[in-house]
This record gives C-alpha cells, sequence and structure tokens, in this order.
C-alpha cells in the first residue's frame, strides 16, 4: 500500500533543536504509512512584497514543496508566548499572493516541545488561530510536551515510555484524519 506524502516543518532554526528532536521520533512513529518529506524553512529570506515579482529560488523551492503535500506535521518552540519568527516568516512566504497560497485545503497537525510544564501550549494556539485563517484543516486535540526529562534521544527513539504512548495515539489520530483527508471514502 502507498503511503502518502506528509511534510514535517519545524519551527526552530537551531542545530540541536529540541523540536527537530521530538519531530524525529514522532515522524518514527507512523513511518510504515507516511512518506515523510522534511520542508525546509531557516533559508528564507524575511518576507518583503517587493521580492514577490521574482521571488527568490528558496521561496520557489518551499512553496512547492508544501504543494506538492496533503498534509503538514508543525513541530515547533515557542517564543514569547507565540510561534517563533522563522515559522511565521514560513507561512507569510507560503500565504502569498493570496490566489496562489499553498496552505489552502491541507491537514495540519500542530505540536512542540520546551522545558517548561506546558509545553508550547501558548504558541500553538496561536499557530493554530493562523492555520484557521489560512484555510487549513487543523486536527482537534492538543500535544504539549514537556522535554523532561529528555523523552527523545538524538535518534529519534523515546526515552520515556508515556510520552511515547501520548504521542502514537496523537500521531495515530493524525494519520487518521489524514487518510480521510486523502481519499474521502476512507470511513
Amino acid at each position: 500500500m502507498p503511503r502518502t506524502p506528509v511534510g514535517v516543518i519545524v519551527g526552530s532554526n537551531r542545530r540541536e533543536s529540541i523540536n527537530r528532536r521530538l519531530a524525529l521520533a514522532l515522524t518514527r512513529l507512523v513511518e510504515d504509512r507516511i512518506a515523510w518529506r522534511w520542508i525546509r524553512i531557516d533559508d528564507l529570506p524575511m518576507y518583503n512584497q517587493d521580492l514577490e515579482p521574482d521571488r527568490p529560488e528558496t521561496v520557489r523551492r518551499f512553496t512547492a514543496e508544501v504543494a506538492s503535500v496533503p498534509a503538514v506535521l508543525f513541530v515547533t518552540p515557542e517564543h514569547n508566548r507565540s510561534l517563533p519568527a522563522v515559522l511565521k516568516n514560513a507561512i507569510d512566504w507560503g500565504s502569498k499572493p493570496t490566489d496562489k497560497q499553498v496552505w489552502r485545503d491541507r491537514v495540519a497537525a500542530i505540536t512542540g516541545t520546551s522545558f517548561g510544564v506546558i509545553g508550547t501550549a501558548v504558541g500553538q494556539q496561536h499557530l493554530r488561530q493562523i492555520l484557521g485563517i489560512l484555510s487549513m484543516t487543523v486536527m482537534g486535540g492538543e500535544a504539549y510536551i514537556s522535554f523532561r526529562p529528555d523523552p527523545v534521544d538524538h535518534d529519534g527513539n523515546f526515552l520515556d515510555e508515556g510520552k511515547r504512548a501520548f504521542c502514537q495515539a496523537y500521531m495515530d489520530q493524525f494519520v487518521a484524519l489524514v487518510a480521510r483527508f486523502a481519499d474521502p471514502s476512507v470511513p
């Protein structure tokens, strides 16, 4: 059975990002059912409408990659109780021009991790609001993951069984939503 292609966008540009580690662990949980496509955002210039007539190559690559998948998994840190600038910048590039925005009619799941108790709850709420405005179908449910103690190693293996089980259920729900979205005949 062919695996559905789904994009992964990590809202961090840190080399040692704990959100990138979490994203790797999440994708490994369902890699038998999803063909993951990692979509890079850290090389995008800051959005500037003056660049629209001749978009930079990195922007064309980014928007083509998003356009090629029916769904996106966002794994993001929280910066100052909101989403990171690098992620907001990518969203802005994908939303312009309005008649060619790449987010419309796609499915999204949102999660993220931090060392705090509530994970990235407020940043996820802001992202959920933005994606809804852009006509994405955002999966219900919440996945706020505290990175204490280290729940995953650098190779994407869960070290915390409770968090692995929680994340497995979350990812199974996302896979089911993607299947229904990609093929409306799926119950």
